[in-house]
């Protein structure tokens, strides 16, 4: 059961935080990586994400996302778009770690 709830809770991040249209975004393209480097701010102008996209706009490396207060949340990590390595979310102040191998989330 928590770890369905995990789940629910890593998917539902990720898609609230990306499917919000009218949010503020700052793209730039990294001459070193070759990546576009994203930044994404809540309505209060803090940093709610960070992270990168490659070429085909597939999530890639390290992704951050913050609170409007500015505490980090989630630390996430993505290859050509999927889940992999460790992910951490602060949740009341707990550490909760989840790893990914072939997409797949195991606590």
């Amino acid at each position: 059961m928590k770890k369905s709830i995990l789940l629910l809770f890593t998917f539902l991040i990720t898609v609230v935080s990306f499917a919000q249209e009218k949010q503020k975004r700052d793209l730039k393209l990294n001459k070193d990586t070759n990546l576009i480097d994203a930044v994404y701010y809540h309505e209060n102008g803090t940093v709610s994400q960070t992270g990168s996209f490659n070429a085909d706009g597939k999530l890639q490396g390290q992704w951050l996302s913050f609170n409007t207060e500015g505490e980090k949340i989630v630390s996430a990590n993505y290859a050509n778009g999927t889940n992999v390595g460790k992910w951490i979310h602060w949740i009341e102040g707990k550490k909760k770690v989840v790893n990914y191998d072939n997409n797949v989330a195991s606590l």
